[in-house]
Order: C-alpha cells, then sequence, then structure tokens
C-alpha cells in the first residue's frame, strides 16, 4: 500500500535536528503492546512472559480469571520470549525510520509502552544513531501497565504528567486510564514547543469520560503562554462513529486547535474496525498555532509489510506467528516556521 501523503506544498527531506526555515514532525504512534518480558511489580503482565514462566498455578488462575477468551488465552499460551520481543521492537523501528529518509520523525509520542526500559531499548538498538535523546516515560496507574511516552531529538524541560479529572460519577471505571504527560522542547532556535502526549478512555467507556479527558487538555493548554507552539498528539479514542453523532472534534478540538488530519483528505483513518467496516481517526496529532510556525502536511506512516493486512487495514502484532506490528497506523504532523 502506497502511504497517502496530503501536502499543502511538497516536503522536503527532513534532516536530524531542523534549522529555521525547515521542517518538524511530529509523529503519534500506538504501538499496541510494547512489553519487554520481565515482570514488573504492581503491573498485570502476565500476557507478556515467557511460556516457562506461565506454568505456575497462581498464574493460570489469574488468566483464568479474564473474561475475554481472547485475552484469557493470550494470558494462558502467548510466548513472549526473546526473540518475540526483538521482532516486536524491530519492525516498530523499521515503520519510524519511513519517515524522514530512514531518519525518524523529530518528535514521536507513544501510546501502550510498559515501562522506560524497553523505550530505550528502541532508542539505543533499532533508532541508534538517530539523535533521539533519552526517553521521556512517566509510570501513570493504568492497572494494565501501559503508559504514554516521548522521543524527541530536541531536549526537553520539565516533564510531567496530570490526572485527567473525572467527576465522582466516573471514578469506578478509571483504572484502565492514563494522565496526560506534559513536556516542553527546546529548538534550535531557541523558541520552545510544548506537547501534551495522551491516550484518552477506551470507546467501550462513555463518552463523558473521553470529554472529561478532552477538559483537562483544555484546560491545560489555556494555562500556556499565548504564544507558545503546542500540540497534542496521541490515542485520543474518539471514533468516527462518536464524532459524527456527537460532534466531539467540533465541540471540544475546533474552537482551539487545527486538526492534523483535516490536511490528509485520501486517508481513511489509524484505525479499523472490522464488525462495523469501519475506519477512525483514533489516533490524531492537534495543533495550536503560534506566531512563525504553520501546520502544512499529516501523512500516514504505512508502508512496512508488517503494518498492513491483505485487505489494507492495520495488520496488530499476532503471535505463534510473531507477524504484524499494532492495530493503530502512525500519524505524522509536519509544521514549518519559514526563514526570515
Amino acid at each position: 500500500m502506497r502511504r497517502i501523503v496530503c501536502l499543502s506544498l511538497l516536503v522536503a527531506p527532513l534532516i536530524a535536528l531542523p534549522a529555521l526555515g525547515e521542517s518538524l514532525t511530529v509523529m503519534t504512534f500506538n504501538v499496541e503492546n510494547l512489553f519487554d518480558n520481565t515482570h514488573d511489580r504492581g503491573k498485570n503482565d502476565e500476557t507478556y512472559l515467557p511460556v516457562q514462566q506461565k506454568q505456575s498455578k497462581s498464574h493460570i488462575d489469574k488468566c483464568n480469571k479474564i473474561n475475554v477468551k481472547r485475552w484469557r488465552d493470550q494470558c494462558l499460551y502467548w510466548d513472549w520470549n526473546d526473540a518475540v520481543v526483538d521482532r516486536k521492537l524491530t519492525v516498530i523501528g523499521d515503520a519510524i525510520r519511513q519517515v524522514g529518509d530512514d531518519q525518524g520523525p523529530d518528535i514521536i509520542v507513544f501510546q501502550e509502552v510498559e515501562n522506560k526500559r524497553i523505550l530505550e531499548r528502541l532508542r539505543t538498538e533499532q533508532l541508534k544513531g538517530l539523535g533521539y535523546q533519552p526517553s521521556v516515560l512517566l509510570e501513570g496507574k493504568d492497572i494494565r501497565g501501559i503508559d504514554v511516552a516521548v522521543l524527541s531529538k530536541f531536549p526537553v524541560t520539565d516533564p510531567k504528567l496530570h490526572e485527567i479529572r473525572f467527576p465522582a460519577s466516573q471514578r469506578a471505571r478509571i483504572g484502565d486510564t492514563r494522565p496526560i504527560l506534559e513536556a516542553t522542547f527546546n529548538l534550535p532556535d531557541g523558541s520552545l514547543l510544548t506537547g501534551f502526549a495522551v491516550h484518552f478512555p477506551a470507546p467501550f467507556h462513555p463518552t463523558e469520560m473521553r470529554e472529561s479527558a478532552y477538559t483537562t487538555l483544555n484546560t491545560l493548554l489555556k494555562r500556556l503562554p499565548a504564544d507558545r507552539a503546542v500540540f497534542a498528539a496521541g490515542d485520543f479514542n474518539t471514533t468516527r462513529e462518536e464524532d459524527n453523532d456527537k460532534h466531539m472534534l467540533d465541540r471540544w478540538v475546533r474552537d482551539d486547535w487545527e486538526v492534523a488530519h483535516d490536511l490528509c483528505e485520501g486517508c481513511q483513518g489509524t484505525s479499523y474496525y472490522p464488525p462495523r467496516d469501519d475506519w477512525s481517526f483514533l489516533d490524531m496529532v492537534i495543533w495550536r498555532p503560534a506566531t512563525g510556525w504553520r501546520m502544512t502536511a499529516s501523512y500516514l506512516a504505512n508502508e512496512t509489510p508488517a503494518q498492513v493486512t491483505p485487505a489494507g487495514t492495520p495488520k496488530r502484532f499476532e503471535l505463534p506467528e510473531a507477524t504484524g506490528l499494532s492495530d493503530h497506523w502512525p500519524l505524522v504532523m509536519v509544521i514549518e516556521k519559514p526563514a526570515d
């Protein structure tokens, strides 16, 4: 499948550290359960262990409490061995290197990463030599043990987590939700760019929970200087159906932000839901314009064989074959600051 590219102008090849007058790229990438194969205390990571470590009665009993058969079978039988972890890292690295003539995007916002240890492996092995700074991952409280994270070619200042402000009526459901990660990037020209990494509550949760997440994000935006360049990127978990029915982007996004995939008219979405034959932009990059900066393009980074099924949809990572990559496609936003 050809990568779908929608441009307001042709994008020149990117170098590792763009200077004034050149493009800067931001990618959002839900890597679908990037786990190592070591148990982390307090995390439900039993699915992502070698099969030799899954023979105890306590492990089997815990897996058998999982209601969804597919997830239960993964917990019981998946062999998440060293070769599998290596394969997962390799295909993620290949997908990232599609951008910028094998140099990768300037900033990557990840979702579904277990810990900093596995992300540092990606940075120092598959992405070695590309100029990425040490990874930014602050542990949240998601019961699955997944977090949002950032890799950047620019130094990062004062990363912090912001808990989503859920009302009391929603708090019984917050166990599998993630806070918002804020990071400010020091660009080569001395200016600042602030980014928010998000992974909003899943679509099976009530719409009101995602509305609470949007409210929290917009509150954080308004705390920043009015002239600051700002983006938010991640898995917003807003389906096409929900947006059509409840006008989510019109109500919660478009008043303050520009939506990157609006520049991608030929793109169907980043995620496909087979039961309804339906595409959605669950993954978004949104941009608050600032003096001198403008958003000029967006595209899907989905050209590697591991990313695409024969039907042309995202190919999730599956065992025992260790094929596929993720049930999401990465989305890239291009912003530009013309030379004086």
